[in-house]
């Protein structure tokens, strides 16, 4: 088998070239070429002449997250594996996958759901964070920029929860039916089970589940302390246990309004002043249930 590797030059505190240039050790076939995402501006161009190369993608969840939206119906027929070398790697926590393991996809990257926000359609793959996960993705990004290369999240989220980000009120709406909170701290829709580098807002949800639903963890009605106390479950799933502050919801179709703006997450890429933002699974999916349904009454 031939292989084309892609590396994200910024991913992995910038060790992602060197991960990749250390493939062909571990691949069973022939590295034909290596290539600077940060540098690719027309997918279906550049590959155009490798239909009959695998793709390696190296890079974080954020990185997945620039390719599958990138590139589109560019790699419809295209065989894809991933080497994880981000800081958080949800989507290779969820897959049950080892550090440095060269991991083949191509099925985790059709029929994704997508989210609609601010008139624009993103598909993801870990899940879509909404209140003080996406206000920790835009911290983190403010940092970054004034050249920080060690970002702790888990810092920023504390502060944020005792001092800067204030909760909203929120009106959920799953397949038509409408639900309202208040104080809503975060209320991420998930397509996998991690996001955040480990933690865990919908235990249950299984990636490309049959059912074609997304989860939707409603975290709410607590003050800064006690959040605070509970923060922390959420990288065991134990946050559940807290009924009164906590709740999980699953649909096809979710909707998410905040009565005033907040940032938004997207695999780890921000969005900013957000009042809503609307998350459906996948088409395909939901069209190969309702045929099972069909088959079911007849």
């Amino acid at each position: 088998m031939k292989y084309y590797v892609l590396y994200n030059a910024i991913a992995g505190h910038g060790k992602s070239e060197e991960v990749a240039r250390s493939l062909p050790e571990k691949l069973d076939g022939e590295v034909v070429g290596f290539a600077d995402m940060t540098k690719i501006t027309n997918y279906s161009a550049f590959l155009s002449d490798k239909s009959d190369c695998a793709l390696v993608v190296c890079g974080g969840d954020g990185t997945l997250n620039r390719f599958v939206n990138d590139t589109g119906e560019a790699i419809a027929d295209s065989e894809v594996y991933y080497c994880a070398t981000g800081s958080g790697n949800d989507f290779l926590r969820d897959l049950g996958a080892a550090d440095g393991e060269v991991v083949r996809i191509t099925e985790q990257l059709r029929d994704l759901p997508i989210c609609e926000v601010n008139g624009k359609t993103y598909r993801f793959l870990n899940g879509v964070g909404y209140g003080i996960d996406g206000y920790c993705c835009e911290e983190g990004d403010k940092l970054r920029a004034a050249g920080e290369t060690n970002i702790n999240y888990t810092t920023i989220a504390i502060k944020g929860l005792l001092f800067h980000y204030k909760p909203t009120n929120a009106t959920v709406t799953i397949d038509g039916v409408k639900h309202t909170y208040k104080k809503v701290w975060i209320a991420p829709t998930m397509h996998g089970r991690y996001y955040g580098g480990g933690m865990m807002p919908t235990p249950a949800q299984v990636r490309n589940n049959s059912e074609g639903k997304l989860s939707i963890l409603v975290f709410h009605g607590s003050g800064k302390l006690k959040t605070l106390m509970i923060f922390p479950s959420l990288f065991k799933g134990e946050h559940l246990k807290n009924v009164k502050h906590t709740e999980v919801l699953t649909g096809r179709e979710i909707t998410v309004e905040f009565d005033s703006p907040a940032p938004l997450q997207v695999d780890g890429e921000t969005v900013v002043g957000v009042m809503k933002y609307t998350a459906r699974a996948s088409v395909c999916a939901k069209k190969e249930k309702d045929t099972e349904n069909e088959l079911a009454v007849q």
